[in-house]
């Protein structure tokens, strides 16, 4: 018997897949979109999306940083955290690569998590596909 294959993961999936398996990370809804934290009681952010995950904001270091936004799209200075640290990415943009979108995630997680959680990220987070 033929197997069917497997229905696409939709964007805010693969973003909340990607972000909740770091360790402990957990996902809250504020300002109408999901958050995903680290930490004791409501958590640092290290990830925003859109409803329906067709952008992200994280924390990225800053080198790399500039970098990214040389590269312009899918590459964006966000609104109200831009000049704080962070940078956003159109995840649906056809540029997109979600190889580097695991490991921006992964840096976002390191830079904001206790040391305790952050030694525990020694390679990016997968998804199964």
């Amino acid at each position: 018997m033929a197997e069917s294959p497997a229905a696409p993961v939709s964007l805010i999936e693969r973003v909340r897949g990607l972000c909740l398996a770091l360790p402990e990370a957990f996902e809250l809804e504020t300002w109408d979109h999901p958050t995903f934290r680290v930490g004791s009681g409501r958590g640092k952010i290290f990830c925003t999306a859109a409803q329906d995950g067709s952008s992200i904001t994280l924390k990225a270091d800053p080198v790399e940083r500039e970098a990214l936004l040389a590269e312009g799209d899918p590459f964006f200075v966000p609104p109200y955290v831009g000049d704080k640290g962070w940078v956003g990415i159109r995840s649906e943009h056809p540029r997109t690569d979600w190889e580097e979108v695991a490991e921006l995630i992964a840096t976002s997680y390191c830079l904001v998590a206790p040391r305790r959680l952050a030694a525990r990220v020694t390679s990016p987070p997968t998804l199964d596909r």
